[in-house]
């Protein structure tokens, strides 16, 4: 795709899915640059900010365009999983009554949508996985201090959300100093459906299903009774608010070393249910399978594993352990992109 037809493309679909908070339409590659990787691949970044981001600028650095800022969540939410666009809240582009996911809201439905190939996210409790999973793209947020981050508590790191694996690796090729592909992919993986705390009515049986076969089809599964994490929730929020990591990121950080000194991934559910309506989640925590690697720092992505009877995309979530975006990438390179959504245009 080029930026051309990226803005094109934009133009069509944006009045009605409303991924965009600005459009650059005169966005162009730079004379002179065509020798670079990504020379004149078009990109957006995540909320009005993300153009000053670290990631940002190292793709422009390699030839790409920015196209625009995609949309975040409005002032005063609480729980990030819904954006809100230039015209309008944000819509999922296969169910538009449902929300896209946040806070890389229009990151996610931007490329779900066929307007831009790549676009930049940031992750603090799920905010790039969350997104991907109920858009039916490919999240990566990468390990904690591997690329710069404005979020002092540690929670938030750089991620990209993509139309495939192809541009995962493009953006760790270009954004990460010295990164390589693995060079051996993993022989089987640990599958943990609830991580040990998330089990209950929240639990999606049939998201749950969907992700358990999507995981099958890329490596045998090792199911663990022994191994299961505590709950971060309280954690998260303490650390979120100022406070020193405590007794159960300890916890949990000696199971994953212990967990990730015998395999290399972990494969969860990316959410423990399918999107929510736009009103929000109500009570229930769309993060609980994510917010756990916030805590840890761990690389974690999101694949499109399928789609519920009512047609609802549904994430695969794959953890690695730290600095091996490479192993994780190379895992992707194995999964089929979802189908494209319905075509949209118009207002409304």
């Amino acid at each position: 795709m080029d930026v051309g037809r990226s803005l094109a493309r934009i133009a069509e679909a944006d009045p009605r899915l409303c991924a965009f908070l600005e459009v650059w339409e005169d966005a162009a590659p730079e004379a002179g640059g065509a020798g670079l990787p990504l020379y004149g691949m078009p990109f957006a970044v995540k909320g009005r900010a993300g153009l000053r981001s670290y990631a940002a600028r190292r793709l422009i650095a390699a030839g790409a365009v920015p196209v625009g800022a995609t949309s975040v969540p409005g002032p005063g939410t609480y729980w990030q999983t819904w954006g809100l666009g230039a015209r309008g809240r944000t819509l999922n582009p296969y169910r538009p009554d449902l929300t896209p996911g946040g806070s890389s809201a229009g990151s996610a439905v931007a490329v779900a949508a066929g307007m831009v190939p790549l676009a930049t996210g940031s992750d603090g409790a799920g905010s790039v996985r969350i997104p991907a999973a109920w858009c039916g793209v490919f999240g990566l947020r990468t390990t904690r201090g591997l690329l710069p981050s404005p979020d002092r508590t540690g929670l938030a790191t750089a991620g990209v959300l993509g139309r495939s694996a192809a541009e995962l690796q493009a953006y760790l090729g270009c954004v990460v100093e010295g990164y390589a592909p693995a060079d051996a992919l993993p022989a089987r993986a640990v599958w943990s459906a609830d991580l040990g705390f998330a089990a209950g009515p929240e639990l999606d049986a049939e998201v749950v299903g969907i992700a358990r076969r999507a995981a099958e089809r890329l490596f045998p599964l090792e199911d663990r009774a022994d191994f299961a994490l505590l709950d971060p929730k309280e954690e998260w929020s303490a650390i979120r608010g100022g406070g020193a990591p405590g007794a159960v990121a300890r916890e949990n950080a000696a199971r994953l070393a212990e967990l990730f000194s015998g395999v290399r991934v972990l494969a969860t559910p990316a959410t423990p249910f399918r999107p929510h309506g736009h009103e929000g989640p109500g009570g229930r925590f769309s993060t609980a399978l994510t917010w756990a690697f916030n805590v840890s720092g761990h690389p974690a992505m999101s694949v499109p594993a399928g789609f519920t009877e009512d047609g609802c995309p549904v994430g695969l979530q794959l953890v690695a352990d730290f600095g091996a975006e490479g192993v994780l990438a190379g895992v992707a390179a194995g999964v089929e992109p979802g189908p494209p959504p319905p075509r949209v245009s118009g207002g409304g």
